[in-house]
């Protein structure tokens, strides 16, 4: 199969269900970040990190997956590919999990740190910009609401684990100073 189709070359593209949208059209633009954020975490996972974080990260990689194929298909029946409350659930596990291995936050902190906490609060904001243009999507179009309660659990989740990294690497938080 080649990778090339030429069939975008005008300007659009193709959803699930032989649907065709200009590649500037919202739904493309929300699954378009998420595939960053997608891409941006592989860079993450290139840093030595503990197993569970390897774990987690690369689970949310398939999971980012679902998201964005959820995202291309505008056939709310088409129940296949769908972000689950599972998989929201999920995410509020694992913060409740390494909350526990944290101090309590008592004021913003600076993003940064190790490289690989760097990098994940990093990611996190492309989460955000991704559930921004997804909540954009849903203003236009009828969407699976669960995506939007995934990203923002998911940007959660990064900045629990951005702190954890930080934690497990004797980094401390650094809190913001006006």
């Amino acid at each position: 199969m080649k990778i090339y189709t030429k069939t975008g070359d005008n300007g659009n593209t193709g959803l699930q269900g032989n649907y065709r949208i200009a590649k500037s059209h919202p739904r493309i633009i929300a699954y378009g970040t998420v595939d960053e954020a997608n891409a941006a975490l592989g860079m993450v996972l290139a840093n030595s990190l503990d197993a569970d974080i390897i774990t987690i990260l690369t689970k949310i990689q398939n999971d980012l997956f679902i998201v964005g194929a959820d995202l291309s298909n505008p056939n709310l029946n088409d129940v296949k590919n769908r972000v689950s409350l599972d998989l929201i659930t999920a995410l509020e596990q694992h913060i409740d999990q390494f909350e526990l291995e944290l101090p309590p936050l008592t004021n913003f902190i600076l993003p940064g740190g190790v490289p690989a906490a760097a990098q994940l609060h990093y990611v996190r904001t492309i989460v955000r910009r991704a559930e921004t243009q997804t909540v954009q999507l849903s203003e236009k179009d009828e969407i699976n609401s669960n995506c939007i309660k995934y990203l923002n659990r998911l940007s959660d989740l990064f900045f629990v684990m951005s702190r954890l990294i930080n934690k497990r690497k004797n980094r401390e938080d650094v809190p913001w100073k006006i």
